[in-house]
């Protein structure tokens, strides 16, 4: 008997996700239905592929070699069913995306609705995550990073640029008075990030150059913590254009010392492993998002 997808499917769930009640979640099915898929896989094998302990799955020496190659069929037929959606001109499949906290809920939610109405045959999976990950570890498409790009194995498309503000709300400044110099900061509740620290770094101009390097009061490990923090009256904080757009339009946060800011932008790119023409999925959502930027995140 012939080895099917579902049974390379199931192998690669679990090992994806850690576990087989993990795995079974995710494409809803019982644990005793991929557990027997596992079994029947290794039958037509005649090896071991996982080895089952009590805490944990770990991958034999086969079965590191066989999912390279069990990877590497199911993206095929990915591929090949892309193709014959296109032929339809209907991108389909599933689409991983990445993104900070930030960027998932002012970017990515907000632009969901009119792109799912449009690609009904993509099914999404949003991820968001503070760090840089392996994309190609994480199983994920793309994702979109904020900020100058770092690794150069990455295939990158730019996305558009956002400005960097100084901002507090009313009650913050009616309480604690509005600075008319950069040097007065010191004086004031300032909020920053926890790393990198290059983002303690804010764009003014002063006596010493045109970044000043701050002291945060309270520090964040994301820029919507931060957001959050500046509403609440809790500081000043340096926030990007695409996360306060509503909160400057309606009065809830303000800009300070704008007269020294240094007009710093932070590109927005998307990052992919690909070496061929991206898969049409990925376009899409790409062309989306752009769309979307630049009529209406980055005023």
């Amino acid at each position: 008997m012939k080895t099917t997808l579902d049974e390379l499917q199931a192998f690669v769930r679990v090992v994806d996700s850690g576990s087989i009640s993990a795995a079974a979640e995710q494409v809803q099915q019982t644990a005793s239905g991929i557990s027997r898929a596992l079994s029947r896989l290794e039958d037509k094998l005649g090896t071991t592929l996982l080895r089952r302990t009590t805490r944990r799955l770990e991958l034999t020496e086969e079965g590191v070699a066989f999912l390279a190659d069990a990877r590497q069929i199911l993206d095929a037929v990915e591929a090949a069913e892309e193709q014959i959606a296109l032929r339809r001109q209907r991108p389909a499949g599933r689409l991983r995306v990445n993104a900070s906290t930030p960027v998932m809920l002012h970017i990515i939610v907000p632009l969901l609705e009119s792109f799912r109405a449009r690609y009904p045959d993509i099914d999404l999976e949003l991820d968001s995550d503070e760090l840089y990950i392996d994309l190609l570890e994480q199983r994920t498409d793309v994702a979109i990073r904020v900020g100058t790009l770092r690794d150069s194995t990455l295939h990158a498309r730019s996305l558009g640029h956002s400005r960097l503000r100084i901002l507090a709300s009313p009650g913050y400044l009616k309480a604690h008075g509005i600075p008319l110099q950069v040097e007065e900061l010191a004086a004031h509740s300032l909020l920053g990030f926890t790393e990198p620290e290059s983002l303690n770094l804010w764009p003014l101009r002063h006596a010493l150059g045109d970044r000043f390097a701050i002291e945060p009061a309270i520090k964040a490990s994301n820029g919507e913590t931060l957001r959050q923090l500046a509403l609440d009256g809790q500081g000043i904080a340096c926030l990007s254009d695409f996360m306060t757009l509503a909160d400057r339009r309606q009065g809830r946060l303000v800009e300070v010392l704008a007269e020294y800011d240094n007009g710093h932008q932070q590109p927005i790119h998307a990052v992919y492993y690909r070496n061929t023409a991206l898969a049409a999925r990925i376009t899409c959502f790409l062309d989306h998002v752009q769309d979307w930027m630049s009529t209406d995140a980055n005023r």
